[in-house]
């Protein structure tokens, strides 16, 4: 049997670090997948086959594992936070141990209904669940009254419901104007800054370029407000330290200046690094604060 070699990308060669982080071991695999393509198809067989036992033995002790620490209560703290950790919890999923929260799931199953919604001129936006049911709005015609339009809503809600345990129904929601941007008028700083809610954040200079900088910022009251500001290809943006999916704080979040993302990582959720809308679950967004450059230095707005 004839074989294609293949040099190995220099991310796939095996390394005894074990502190690798989780934007360099997900590079690994995806070289190591690219480089599975210049294989022939023989030889790529043979690589699928090995791939296959590999995950079937690590699936097989991961969820002896999992078991062994779930049935003992002094352990099940310490399981509860590990799948808290990014790469703990991209590996339970990826083997089907752990399943993905509501939203995540949901907006996986709504992915494979959107193409013959939009094939209808119609869109689908999970807004919320909440109590097991799902919220959503229904776009074009989805949201008619003829009779494909309420095909296409029945679509909707029997994939839901029959793809994600934890939705029992589903509400389709009124349909909303989009949120309007910052008012201009909040982005003016008067004659006193601090009476109008406008904190120094000090030059632009001291935010470095193509990274997120995290600030403690005390509001005219006297209380604090966590804030991020994002540097992406020195536009500047702000926002509260918070993730939109459970409130955790994002002050370790990957940003993808190549992609413009910012992603959370708590349980990955990805967002528009410019704008804060999440792009793993529309509907959600950061909640963005008023930002403005004035004289070379950076003021953010956190309250009155």
């Amino acid at each position: 049997m004839s074989t294609t070699a293949v040099e190995a990308p220099a991310s796939q060669v095996p390394t005894t670090d074990g502190d690798a982080d989780f934007e360099s071991l997900a590079r690994r695999v995806d070289d190591a997948a690219a480089a599975l393509e210049g294989l022939d198809e023989s030889s790529r067989a043979v690589a699928d086959e090995v791939k296959a036992a590999v995950e079937a033995i690590h699936r097989a002790g991961l969820v002896t594992i999992v078991q062994r620490l779930r049935s003992d209560d002094a352990a099940r703290a310490v399981l509860f936070e590990l799948v808290d950790d990014p790469v703990v919890h991209m590996l339970l999923s990826l083997h089907g141990i752990v399943r993905p929260d509501p939203m995540t799931h949901a907006n996986r199953v709504l992915v494979t209904v959107r193409p013959q919604l939009q094939s209808h001129g119609g869109d689908v936006v999970l807004v919320r669940i909440e109590d097991g049911t799902a919220f959503v709005r229904l776009d074009g015609a989805c949201n008619g009254c003829s009779m494909s339009s309420v095909t296409l809503r029945n679509l909707v809600e029997s994939a839901l419901v029959e793809g994600v345990p934890s939705i029992t129904g589903v509400e389709v929601l009124p349909n909303e104007p989009s949120p309007t941007l910052i008012p201009l008028e909040s982005l003016r700083i008067g004659p006193d800054p601090a009476s109008e809610g406008w904190v120094k954040v000090g030059p632009t200079a001291s935010l470095p370029d193509d990274d997120l900088t995290t600030l403690s910022l005390s509001s005219a009251s006297g209380d604090l407000v966590d804030i991020i500001v994002v540097n992406a290809g020195r536009r500047l943006s702000a926002y509260r330290n918070e993730c939109a999916h459970e409130g955790l704080p994002l002050d370790n979040a990957v940003l993808d200046i190549a992609n413009g993302t910012l992603t959370c990582p708590w349980h990955g959720f990805c967002y528009d690094a410019t704008s804060g809308e999440c792009l793993s679950a529309p509907g959600a967004q950061l909640e963005q604060v008023p930002l403005r450059v004035d004289s070379g230095d950076v003021w953010v707005r956190v309250g009155t």
